[in-house]
């Protein structure tokens, strides 16, 4: 275990999982983080939506300071951020272009963009319509840390100019996320915010299984799904599931569904944190294909995948307990093995140690920590 560092989160949000995967993903890494004994400091921009649908305190790890906008950021933290060991500047953070940009004017450590939507911004970039991403900006960030792995690595460094991206999955808190003993009460669950792009996989995968099948038991979790869908009478509707009620809603699950954007599945290496929080629980997973997945886990071992939809109603009606259990016991080995929120803090301790080295090598062109003072006292928003 290396050296302690302090560490400097400038993230979407981590009180508020509404809407967002940012939160859940945030919090389990912080968590880890802790635990090597970092100090983290998360900073989040006071915004109503989330302010309005918070989860409990009780979920949120490392501390926690809210701001109103780039002028009290700057104001209040700008000193903390001179000096930390790693500043991580996260994607749809509000004004992230000047925010990042700033960031990396006054820090003296390593600094890193985090991309929790990596093919998101990669397709805005190229529309020129990303918000909280300009090209100039990603030579500049010591770190890009990309949810999608596998090729997109290449075209960051290599089209973009990052000069170092490396993935950094998401993950799920095993001590939050194991089986549990309670019967199923669904044979099928689907827990995300609702989009165009997923709605079809639902449509194929869920509820024309619901529609084929009036004895079985569906559910769908989730924020902002339309009224004009047609939910089949046996499909269940949860406006939200707040973090503390994932474990349980993925244990009362035979199955659980997993559908990915459009985005992610044509690029590929990007998992979801539901795919890590089901495989925790044990809960075997029905998954729409996308390069690098059998990677993650193995296909028919450990997780069900089907492109049509049209395997899913007789895995639910036909596949032997016993066969699905195992399927889902296999997938928490290999959650636990490979995919847990240590593992992920242990890789970012690693980046960053290269980073600094390459620093070391390379000296940044960002001024030093005695310099950031009268930059302060002359920045312009």
């Amino acid at each position: 275990m290396g050296a302690c560092l302090d560490i400097v989160v400038l993230g979407l949000s981590l009180r508020s999982a509404w809407g967002n995967g940012h939160a859940t993903t945030y919090r389990a890494l912080l968590r880890a983080l802790e635990a090597r004994g970092d100090r983290v400091l998360f900073l989040e921009r006071d915004a109503p939506w989330y302010a309005n649908n918070q989860d409990a305190s009780a979920e949120l790890p490392g501390r926690l300071e809210l701001y109103e906008g780039v002028a009290d950021l700057k104001e209040q933290h700008a000193a903390t951020i001179a000096s930390a060991d790693l500043v991580i500047v996260g994607s749809y953070v509000p004004d992230g272009i000047e925010v990042g940009a700033w960031v990396q004017r006054i820090a003296t450590g390593v600094v890193a963009f985090y991309d929790i939507d990596t093919p998101v911004t990669l397709a805005a970039l190229e529309r020129g319509q990303c918000r909280y991403l300009r090209a100039d900006l990603i030579p500049n960030y010591d770190l890009y840390l990309s949810f999608t792995g596998g090729p997109t690595l290449d075209v960051l460094q290599h089209r973009h100019g990052a000069p170092m991206a490396v993935p950094l999955y998401c993950s799920a808190d095993p001590d939050r996320y194991f089986p549990g003993s309670q019967p199923p009460a669904y044979d099928l669950g689907y827990m995300g915010t609702y989009s165009d792009d997923r709605q079809p996989g639902i449509e194929r995968m869920l509820l024309q299984p619901a529609r084929e099948w009036p004895q079985g038991r569906f559910v769908v979790a989730g924020p902002q799904y339309p009224d004009t869908i047609a939910w089949p009478t046996n499909v269940a509707r949860v406006e939200h599931l707040a973090p503390s009620a994932h474990r349980d809603f993925y244990n009362r699950q035979r199955f659980t569904l997993n559908v990915t954007r459009a985005d992610m599945v044509a690029v590929g290496w990007s998992p979801s944190v539901r795919l890590f929080e089901a495989a925790a629980c044990a809960t075997p997973i029905v998954s729409d294909p996308w390069p690098g997945l059998d990677a993650l886990f193995r296909r028919d071992e450990e997780i069900l995948i089907t492109a049509t939809g049209g395997e899913v109603l007789p895995w639910l009606r036909g596949m032997p307990d016993e066969q699905r259990l195992r399927i889902g016991e296999a997938a928490r080995r290999r959650f636990l093995a490979e995919h847990t929120p240590a593992h992920r803090a242990e890789a970012l301790h690693e980046y960053f140690e290269r980073a600094a080295a390459r620093r070391r090598v390379r000296p940044s062109t960002r001024r030093t920590a005695h310099e950031h003072a009268f930059v302060e006292a002359n920045d312009q928003p």
